[in-house]
């Protein structure tokens, strides 16, 4: 069994934000397979299906972005998910709108949904796909600008990110070791 993960914020009110491009790149999964994400159970929302013959979750933890490891832990305990088997997506202010970056294993970064996550998991060691946002360029404070929505001239790009993340998934979830589809993917 498979796990995608994508950290956002639950709520209308946060669905177009920056800090929700990982629930957007779960929502363009759904999309491709018409899976609904809508179980409702482990702090979060989820889909459980199968592709392949295997059997695969997408997950939008509901814990809100500062809580999201009680929901990940959650969902692993109860099925008996290997940490090897999961991938968590997420922005990343430090990469520019349009970068998607792979990494098998890190640290948090700053990033309080990631922390989180490494504190329930208690490793670093898990699959990731950061998205990048950018920084902002004036004296936005930082949590005012993850939690606004993309300006239209970078709308394009972000939605290229949100589509080469999913295609990575996909790769993952057919079978490409995840060490290829990084190879693959880092742009």
């Amino acid at each position: 069994m498979k796990c995608i993960v994508g950290l956002g914020n639950p709520g209308k009110k946060y669905e177009q934000t920056r800090h929700n491009v990982g629930f957007m790149v779960i929502d363009e999964l759904a999309r491709r397979y018409n899976w609904d994400v809508n179980k409702s159970k482990f702090k979060g929302n989820f889909a459980i299906e199968y592709l392949e013959g295997e059997k695969v979750i997408l997950l939008k933890p509901q814990t809100y972005m500062n809580l999201s490891g009680e929901s990940i832990q959650a969902v692993m305990g109860f099925y008996h998910i290997d940490v090897e088997d999961i991938i968590v997506i997420y922005d990343d202010l430090d990469l520019t709108p349009g970068k998607i970056r792979l990494r098998q294993k890190g640290g948090h970064g700053g990033h309080n949904g990631v922390r989180n996550t490494i504190d329930h998991l208690g490793t670093k060691d898990f699959k990731r796909i950061r998205i990048g946002i950018g920084r902002p360029s004036s004296n936005i404070p930082v949590i005012d600008y993850v939690l606004g929505t993309f300006p239209k001239e970078v709308q394009g790009e972000m939605q290229d990110s949100i589509s080469k993340s999913a295609d990575a998934c996909e790769s993952w979830l057919k079978g490409t070791p995840f060490l290829e589809v990084m190879n693959m993917y880092n742009n």
